[in-house]
């Protein structure tokens, strides 16, 4: 069966936000590369304060799940947007596990809907971290 992965972009704080990330999630980096690590033929030179920017970067969150990431700029993004475009959605095993990555994750960014059990029967949050990416956490609970 195939996975679905987020891929995130960042303005510089690539690095900084996926530490943050770890720190709730918990694992290792298995691959962190550098702009200054690409290899260069010349024809599109990296600007020179992009060298120890993120050209990649991964987090393995379980079996089938990666969070991946780099930070963008220059003439490939001059769309970007701070995280408004997508949400990313975490199923939690359990109510304590929803409450925990609910509370680490949403630190220093903005609540829009606190957990709480939902109509449809999932305890369910939503919030903007402290770097612009939107976020939902649930938790299937039995329905009333």
């Amino acid at each position: 069966m195939a996975t679905v992965n987020i891929y995130l972009s960042f303005n510089g704080n690539c690095e900084e936000a996926f530490n943050f990330y770890k720190s709730a999630f918990g694992g290792e980096f298995p691959y962190i590369g550098r702009y200054k690590d690409m290899p260069n033929d010349g024809s599109k030179p990296i600007p020179a304060d992009f060298g120890d920017r993120i050209m990649h970067i991964s987090l393995p969150i379980s079996k089938e799940t990666v969070l991946m990431g780099s930070d963008t700029g220059g003439e490939w993004s001059s769309n970007y947007m701070k995280g408004n475009n997508f949400s990313l959605s975490i199923g939690a095993d359990s109510k304590e596990e929803a409450e925990k990555l609910f509370n680490k994750l949403s630190e220093g960014g903005q609540v829009t809907m606190p957990l709480n059990v939902s109509f449809w029967g999932e305890y369910f949050g939503m919030f903007t971290d402290k770097f612009g990416i939107n976020w939902m956490v649930s938790h299937r609970t039995e329905p009333k």
